[in-house]
């Protein structure tokens, strides 16, 4: 499969997108549908991007380890013996076995295969009946590094050794977070959602990032939050998406003696949410895996102010799950499927500039982003 575009296929799929969101269009249906673009999105962009993979709660122990997998490359991170957090590839450098599953706590890495047996510096201490060998020196081996980053209460990988760190890539959205969700380092995990979406991950990022749709699609969504407080503004890499908690009763969980009241969200490049609803004191976050041209793996974590969600808190993941997500699967299946066929190329972006729910600004401003990568493999 070819991975680097050539000068045409960047004009081709940038014709009618424009810096000014007013006169743009969206991205050509081809970015959708095209394994072309699909395999450059894998590279250009997972791989090359800072990739959420849990709270900073699963890796605040010594010996503590998670693994995952980025753009189809595993990885795994640890902490270290001297409280540090270290990123490697999940590969070991005798037989490309996969070194960890899950998550634990561990005080060496021993290969499941041969028994190569690694220190959490990611070092190689042992490597059995390899004293014959012939220029061959076990303290030179070492596990490929990865970059880690706590952030925010989070952590991150990112693939690509020489990108800047995500606190100077993502300006303000520190300080936003602190401000809006102070409470984050200390809350727990306590539920997963999992989905199998038929859609193009970016299908599904666009329809995260506006809310023109809202109002049509999401009318219990409507009642929640004031929606003529909605207002998205972008920021390098971020978006973020805020309004307030609506002041009458709603049809889509209740929100009595709520402590947050305000729907605060945030859009990271390329493919995390953030998002803190009415309620108690929680983040959700919104993990949007690309698996294909139209497929899409997406997964719900809620981290709460305890691990058993108290009887409010049920009612909004119930929500979140069978009403909201329900509504937007609907929603981006459909839009895959129109945009596999000849009668679309691309739509207009839809703008206001006061920045309200109704704009698309946020879906142009992701679209921005994606032509920059696809661009930045020309070089490559």
């Amino acid at each position: 499969m070819r991975i680097h575009p050539s000068p045409s296929d960047i004009e081709r799929i940038s014709t009618g997108y424009d810096d000014a969101p007013e006169k743009s269009c969206s991205l050509h249906a081809e970015a959708y549908t095209d394994p072309l673009w699909s395999e450059l999105d894998r590279h250009a962009i997972i791989r090359r991007s800072w990739q959420w993979v849990c709270h900073t709660e699963k890796l605040r122990n010594r010996g503590a380890y998670l693994t995952a997998e980025v753009g189809g490359v595993p990885v795994f991170v640890v902490r270290t013996g001297d409280g540090r957090l270290q990123g490697f590839s999940n590969v070991c450098k005798h037989r490309a076995m996969q070194l960890l599953s899950g998550e634990g706590v561990l005080s060496k890495i021993m290969c499941p295969y041969h028994g190569w047996t690694y220190n959490l510096d990611g070092r190689l201490i042992r490597a059995p009946a390899t004293e014959h060998l012939v220029n061959f020196e076990a303290d030179t081996v070492c596990l490929d590094r990865i970059q880690v980053e706590e952030f925010c209460g989070f952590v991150f990988v990112n693939l690509d050794a020489g990108a800047a760190p995500l606190s100077r890539q993502s300006g303000d959205l520190a300080d936003e977070l602190d401000f809006w969700a102070p409470d984050v380092e200390q809350l727990t995990f306590a539920r997963r959602l999992t989905y199998d979406i038929h859609s193009n991950w970016k299908n599904v990022v666009d329809n995260f990032l506006e809310c023109y749709h809202c109002p049509i699609a999401h009318k219990d969504f409507c009642t929640l939050v004031d929606m003529q407080t909605y207002k998205v503004t972008t920021h390098g890499i971020y978006s973020s998406h805020m309004a307030e908690a609506g002041t009458s009763s709603n049809s889509a969980y209740p929100v009595d003696n709520a402590t947050v009241r305000d729907h605060a969200v945030w859009w990271l490049w390329p493919n995390t949410c953030l998002m803190r609803y009415p309620g108690r004191g929680n983040m959700i976050v919104m993990q949007i895996i690309p698996d294909g041209p139209a497929r899409t793996l997406e997964t719900y974590d809620f981290f709460l102010e305890d691990p058993e969600p108290v009887a409010q808190e049920h009612e909004a993941i119930r929500y979140l799950d069978e009403v909201l997500q329900a509504e937007d699967i609907w929603l981006v299946e459909n839009v895959q499927r129109g945009m596999s066929t000849p009668a679309f190329t691309q739509g207009r972006i839809v703008y206001d500039p006061d920045g309200s729910g109704k704009s698309e600004h946020g879906v142009h401003h992701f679209h921005g982003l994606v032509l920059e990568a696809y661009r930045s493999m020309l070089a490559a």
